[in-house]
């Protein structure tokens, strides 16, 4: 897959969380810029690309800011990776981790990390006693880190305002992931004790995302790219 404009890519998910195994893909996730002539015509551009082998999910740059506004915890990875995991790194990619903390808010992290959390708990009590295949086994481990992960980084960017993308303890991670795979009730715990965590606070952030830093940003972009014919600067 060849996106022209990318402005922001890197290697993020299990790998950039330092959970991964042998055998474990690597995701990529990153952000382009559509060229602002093609936002004027009838028929938009494409707002995502995503493909497989590699895995790679590219949003354009408005669909992206959208999603971490909104405190989607996966887009918000992206300005916050270790700088050796960025492969696409641009000016105006480096201005858009500059203003990271202008996408955060409170409620939406808040709502956006324990519904994550809380998706994943779902899944995994749907699953009964533990009675189940290797193979679902396995995928019920993986939920279950995710959603240790997703609490522990949701309560750090709620009460500090960063994100730490590598976990502290992975063979910590990984042992919960067993527990809960024997016994998906083994999660609820944890799941109480990070709502419980997140009502009571405190919290550094504001109630609502400072939009204005963001725009102006997208704003940037929409201009460098407004020439017909300017060159790519990312791949």
């Amino acid at each position: 897959m060849t996106v022209p404009n990318v402005l922001l890519s890197g290697i993020v998910g299990s790998t950039a969380y330092g959970l991964a195994r042998e055998g474990s893909d690597i995701d990529r996730l990153g952000l382009f810029a559509a060229p602002t002539a093609q936002l004027h015509g009838l028929h938009r551009p494409k707002e995502s690309h995503v493909s497989t082998a590699p895995d790679r999910t590219l949003h354009e740059a408005a669909k992206w800011c959208r999603l971490a506004l909104g405190g989607n915890p996966t887009a918000m990875e992206l300005v916050w990776l270790p700088d050796e995991l960025y492969e696409v790194r641009t000016p105006l990619g480096d201005e858009l981790i500059g203003i990271r903390s202008s996408f955060l808010s409170a409620r939406r992290v808040r709502d956006a990390y324990l519904g994550y959390a809380t998706q994943q708990f779902r899944r995994l009590e749907s699953r009964g006693d533990g009675s189940f295949s290797a193979d679902t086994r396995k995928r019920t481990a993986k939920h279950a880190r995710h959603l240790k992960r997703l609490c522990t980084q949701g309560l750090e960017l709620y009460t500090t305002g960063r994100l730490t993308i590598r976990v502290e303890d992975p063979a910590e991670y990984h042992a919960f992931g067993e527990r809960v795979a024997a016994d998906p009730s083994a999660a609820r715990p944890l799941l109480q004790r990070y709502e419980d965590a997140f009502t009571a606070g405190p919290t550094v952030l504001p109630e609502e995302p400072d939009e204005a830093p963001v725009e102006a940003w997208l704003r940037r972009v929409r201009a460098h790219f407004y020439t017909a014919g300017r060159s790519a600067v990312g791949a």
